[in-house]
């Protein structure tokens, strides 16, 4: 691959090759898809909202100890990362019932889920990414047994840190989904991927329960980009 090519074309980001071929940067664009594309607009300044925010998070949790791809920020709309080989699945923690989880079990929105659920999800759009168990996971190869409780200890304490980091600015961590990888130079260290913001986690106004993430998009409920600034503007993060 040569510099400035695009190596990954994704709904919402693109990965981009460098010189160094463990590490790439990852360009956050204006799309914005719901109901597995079915739904798509492009909202003019999303990406470097998501951006900022995403960077804001990764830091934070690098300086906890979670090991992140994110490595620094290059502008308002990419990062520098490193390259990873991504595990196929989407880790869901559940700290509310919403959504889909509310349909599939019939619970009402707003209950509140103690402990966490966590959700397993194999990452195929054809396949509507559809959810599995820990048998699946580990028979077609995705992790072992121990992977999947190394997964599952990062992923609450992510939750954790973010509950906490959200409550402080009046925000209520609905749910969140995460994605994995491994790095190039080591199959073994399992690195937290892609991004955290509005687009990949449901937050809602604690006071009002105003949601201020995708479904605001997804239920047509209002401007999406004010929802996004909002998020920005309570943890003090300023656009470049």
């Amino acid at each position: 691959m040569l510099p400035g090519q695009i190596v990954y074309e994704g709904k919402t980001k693109s990965i981009i090759e460098t010189k160094n071929p463990l590490i790439v940067i990852q360009y956050f664009k204006d799309d914005v898809t719901a109901l597995n594309k079915k739904k798509h607009e492009i909202i003019e300044g999303k990406g470097i909202i998501n951006n900022l925010i995403s960077a804001f998070i990764m830091r934070k949790l690098k300086k906890m100890g979670i090991a992140t791809h994110f490595i620094k920020t290059l502008n308002k709309r990419e990062q520098l990362v490193k390259k990873l080989k991504i595990i196929p699945l989407e880790i869901v923690v559940r700290n509310v019932a919403a959504g889909s989880f509310c349909k599939r079990f019939n619970i009402k929105e707003g209950k509140r889920l103690v402990p966490p659920i966590i959700e397993l999800f194999y990452k195929d759009d054809n396949l509507s990414d559809p959810m599995v168990n820990e048998n699946h996971v580990t028979y077609f190869g995705w992790l072992s047994c121990q992977e999947i409780e190394e997964i599952k200890i990062i992923s609450l304490e992510i939750n954790k840190f973010l509950i906490d980091l959200f409550f402080n600015v009046v925000i209520d961590l609905i749910d969140i989904k995460l994605e994995f990888g491994r790095l190039m130079s080591n199959s073994t260290k399992l690195i937290l991927a892609d991004e955290i913001s509005p687009d990949n986690c449901r937050l809602w106004d604690i006071d009002t329960h105003k949601k201020l993430d995708k479904d605001v998009f997804r239920l047509s409920l209002g401007d999406l980009k004010e929802a996004y600034l909002e998020i920005a503007k309570r943890l003090s993060l300023k656009l470049i």
